[in-house]
């Protein structure tokens, strides 16, 4: 496997220094806060099979933006089950300004989460370099800005604004992802994340969590959900025990792809009082 994109040259522009600086402030400051957990949640955080449930909806069958002509518009709006059907090759590719012991530090905690999702969906997940279907970019402020072309050739469906709002991405977005699919097909057949270099240990792990996890299929956020990194509060930093249970519904096979809530609401009840023990 050939994770690097180029040299590593461990190298700091002025714009990825001023990132790093910020991300290393939004991060302790997160922290002094108590968010970005990594316990997975506990006694205080108590979850039913009701609440699975209607997070699990919330969360797969609904998206957080919606496509328009001048790029992605923030509106919770309706949309079908999407999940994988194909095994998932995920191509990791580091700009070089990423030094070559975080590379190697990043590839071994990315294939280590990887082969826990394939445990939990019981689906084919892993890092691959032979014809990658999943490309998670490492990269810095300046390198970020001069992926037009990659993103392009990966996702050749994304609008000139939605380019853009990768390469322009605002320093209030930590991370993203796009997964797409084959025409009117709700199964994905490609996905791109993106996910900033600067970012210190943690805070790239939780990107590297939620992005990898949303491009699976849970594709939204909920205020709803807890625990869950399926939330923009910044409280659980690492894939939570309600995020595992969430994938095992997705990936269950009686839920399939391009299935509308009404169809997958009485699926997805049951199942979240089998994987609960029927905690109401």
């Amino acid at each position: 496997m050939r994770p690097e994109a180029g040299p590593a040259t461990g190298t700091d522009t002025p714009a990825s220094a001023a990132a790093r600086a910020h991300y290393a402030r939004v991060q302790a400051q997160l922290l002094s806060q108590g968010l970005m957990r990594t316990d997975g949640g506990g006694p205080d955080s108590p979850f039913t099979d009701r609440m699975l449930a209607e997070n699990f909806i919330r969360i797969a069958l609904y998206d957080e933006y919606a496509r328009t002509a001048s790029g992605p518009v923030q509106r919770t709006t309706a949309s079908r089950l999407r999940k994988w059907e194909a095994p998932v090759r995920v191509g990791l590719r580091f700009g070089a300004s990423v030094p070559q012991d975080r590379r190697a530090a990043d590839t071994a905690r990315i294939a280590s989460f990887l082969a826990r999702l394939s445990r939990l969906t019981n689906h084919p997940i892993g890092l691959s370099d032979t014809n990658p279907n999943f490309i998670v970019q490492m990269v810095s402020e300046d390198e970020r800005q001069a992926l037009g072309p990659q993103i392009r050739a990966a996702l050749p469906g994304l609008s000139p604004s939605e380019v853009a709002g990768i390469t322009q991405m605002p320093r209030s977005t930590y991370c993203l992802v796009y997964a797409m699919s084959e025409g009117a097909s709700a199964s994905y057949t490609r996905a791109y994340a993106v996910i900033r270099a600067e970012h210190p240990d943690l805070l790239r792990l939780s990107c590297i969590h939620e992005e990898i996890t949303q491009g699976l299929g849970l594709a939204n956020d909920s205020p709803m959900a807890r625990p869950s990194i399926f939330n923009d509060d910044e409280e659980f930093a690492l894939l939570t025990r309600q995020d595992e249970l969430m994938l095992r519904i997705l990936y269950n096979p009686a839920l399939r792809p391009g299935m509308t809530e009404a169809e997958a609401r009485p699926i997805v009840e049951q199942l979240a009082t089998r994987l609960t023990g029927g905690e109401s």
